[in-house]
């Protein structure tokens, strides 16, 4: 095979290799991890966990996962701020977390909520609702409700930038909040 077909095939060929890749990046999806997962990259290079708390049958969830969680500034700051975790709040399988084993007690039955979530939204079920957890896996809160993109794009940059630290006012901080998605 001659150089310049062999430079041809190399060209047009190499691409389609990284091109998962770079379909992600401008789809600006969010790379979800379970909580398992987080833990580790937490322990590895420390940053705040970011839960989305939903259920298979909740209509505001799946509007959450189409809107707001494809809107690409808060695909963003999620990726590169947090280590996002989606959570089903009625799912199965157990959960270890700081040597604790969570459990659903009633797996199958009729939106039987697992353990984990329960204590994550100190028994207060809403969904969909979303959590934070500081770098060391103290859960710093947990917020009920469907968020667009506008709205949760400055509760995103409170907890990041730790304005719950000085200023614990949420609802003046988001009036006030001056973000990329207008």
């Amino acid at each position: 095979m001659n150089k310049k077909i062999r430079l041809y095939i190399i060209f047009t060929f190499l691409p389609l290799f990284f091109l998962p890749e770079i379909n992600k990046s401008q789809n600006n999806e969010i790379e979800w991890f379970t909580i398992e997962e987080a833990i580790k990259k937490v322990k590895e290079s420390p940053r705040k966990i970011f839960i989305d708390i939903y259920t298979d049958w909740c209509g505001y969830c799946k509007r959450m996962e189409k809107n707001t969680f494809s809107h690409p500034v808060i695909a963003q700051i999620l990726n590169e701020k947090f280590y996002p975790v989606k959570l089903n709040a009625e799912q199965k399988e157990p959960i270890i977390f700081q040597g604790q084993k969570y459990i659903n007690e009633n797996p199958g039955g009729l939106r039987s909520a697992h353990n984990f979530a329960i204590a994550i939204l100190q028994g207060q079920m809403s969904y969909p609702s979303i959590a934070f957890f500081d770098e060391e896996l103290n859960l710093i809160t947990a917020i009920p409700g469907y968020r667009p993109p506008e709205n949760l794009e400055p509760i995103l940059i409170f907890f990041f930038d730790e304005e719950y630290k000085t200023d614990p006012n949420l609802e003046e901080y988001i009036e006030s909040f001056e973000g990329k998605i207008k």
